[in-house]
């Protein structure tokens, strides 16, 4: 598959108590709130990547676990994916940060069609360092269509990182960060993991 078009999708929470928390959290950060929400970040189509390690040059950089819808071909598929993103960046231009940093997703994909029926039950979570970091279920995001139609939908080649969960404990840098998207019907597992390489310094 041949990805041209990235867009991350911002504060997609369908709670929107847990939608002004997230705010809250980044706001304790210094990130400035939103101008909508959702709200789409367009970033450049090389930063997807599935490599096990990857460069930023801040130590100020973490994770974040997604789901990612991959439209190729005429057909929708389902990668769990990481919005590693920039902290220090994100407290002065969120959409500078969003190009900071590469994004990695799973090797492996589903056809998002053998999900889209259970789209609540998937479990979607994240360890930092070692530590379990998010822990939640896509029943507290909006679903997977409503991402979409808020983009006027996707076309070939477009990958949308579908928003993410309040993290436990604080937003906080990882050196290692791992993810995973169950499956509790199929018992299946989309995973990723991949290392941070400082280089500045």
């Amino acid at each position: 598959m041949t990805v041209h078009s990235l867009v991350i999708a911002g504060w997609t929470g369908r709670d929107p108590a847990a939608v002004q928390a997230h705010i809250a959290e980044l706001a304790a950060l210094g990130i400035a709130p939103p101008p909508t929400v959702p709200v789409y970040y367009r970033v450049a189509a090389s930063r997807l990547t599935t490599a096990d390690t990857i460069q930023v040059t801040s130590p100020h950089t973490s994770g974040e676990a997604e789901c990612v819808v991959l439209q190729w071909e005429g057909r929708l598929w389902l990668l769990a994916g990481s919005d590693h993103t920039d902290r220090a960046a994100e407290a002065y231009d969120i959409t500078v940060s969003k190009q900071m940093c590469d994004k990695p997703v799973s090797s492996d994909a589903w056809s998002l069609a053998l999900v889209a029926g259970h789209w609540d039950r998937l479990r979607i979570q994240s360890w930092a360092d070692g530590e379990l970091y998010q822990d939640g279920s896509a029943a507290s995001l909006l679903g997977v269509e409503a991402v979409m139609a808020g983009m006027g939908g996707l076309g070939d080649g477009t990958a949308l990182f579908c928003g993410t969960l309040a993290v436990l404990g604080g937003i906080r840098p990882a050196q290692e960060f791992r993810a995973v998207l169950f499956d509790p019907i199929s018992k299946c597992r989309l995973t990723l993991a991949y290392r941070t390489q400082d280089l500045s310094h």
